[in-house]
This record gives structure tokens, C-alpha cells and sequence, in this order.
């Protein structure tokens, strides 16, 4: 028995794809938020999370986009401010034996809260 038979033979594919998807999702949350960022390193800063969340299990493409509106106020004798979650607006592409979860994660203003939810599931 291989390991994806034995630690995964009890879920679904499609339980698989949402679970990588929402793991990765909460693995760049907590990992970047606080990260210093600037209008001028954002970029780059983007670059860096899609990157390393690509390394991830049945994770597919990943884009992140950070609001630079939100970075237009920065206004320390720093010139950064510290990431936070409503300046980030995050897609995941998971997937597994076909089927593909689409997994985001945006600030809600009617919620002001940066919700991560499944936005789409795609069967093969």
C-alpha cells in the first residue's frame, strides 16, 4: 500500500483536491500576514507566496494579488506596513485524479473580514 492509499483511502477525490486547497490557503495566511510590505516590494512579495505555495501537494496554479490602494497609504518614516489579510486577494488551483477545486481567499467588506471559501469545483 503507498502512502496516498494509505493516509487519503477515506476520503474522496474531490474531499482530497478542497482539502490541499484549503491546507495551502491557510498555510499562506498565517505564514505571510505581518510580513513587512511597500508599494515598491509588493511585487515581488507576490512572486514569493505564489512560489512557494506552487510546491504544495495537487497545488495547480496560485495567484495573489495585493492591493496596492491599501499600500498607497503608507506613511511611516519606515515606508512599509505590515501584509494583512484585508490587502490580499489569493486564488488556488488544486487538484486531484482530474477534478479541481477552486479555492480564493478576499476581503469581504460587507463582512470586513478576508474570507477564504471554495469558489468553484470542477469535475473531469
Amino acid at each position: 500500500m503507498d502512502v496516498e492509499q494509505k493516509y487519503f483511502s477515506n476520503i474522496s477525490s474531490r474531499e482530497r483536491a478542497i482539502f490541499e486547497g484549503g491546507i495551502s490557503m491557510g498555510a499562506l495566511f498565517h505564514q505571510f500576514i505581518g510580513t513587512p510590505v511597500s508599494p515598491k516590494s509588493s511585487k515581488s512579495l507576490e512572486k514569493s507566496m505564489e512560489e512557494s505555495l506552487k510546491l504544495q501537494p495537487c497545488i495547480k496554479k496560485v495567484s495573489v494579488l495585493i492591493d496596492l490602494e491599501k499600500l498607497k497609504d503608507v506613511n511611516t518614516e519606515f515606508d512599509y506596513v505590515s501584509l494583512g489579510g484585508d490587502m490580499l486577494d489569493v486564488k488556488i488551483l488544486s487538484e486531484f485524479n482530474g477534478l479541481q477545486a477552486h479555492i480564493r481567499m478576499k476581503f469581504i467588506e460587507d463582512l470586513q473580514y478576508p474570507l477564504m471559501y471554495i469558489e468553484d469545483i470542477i469535475e473531469p
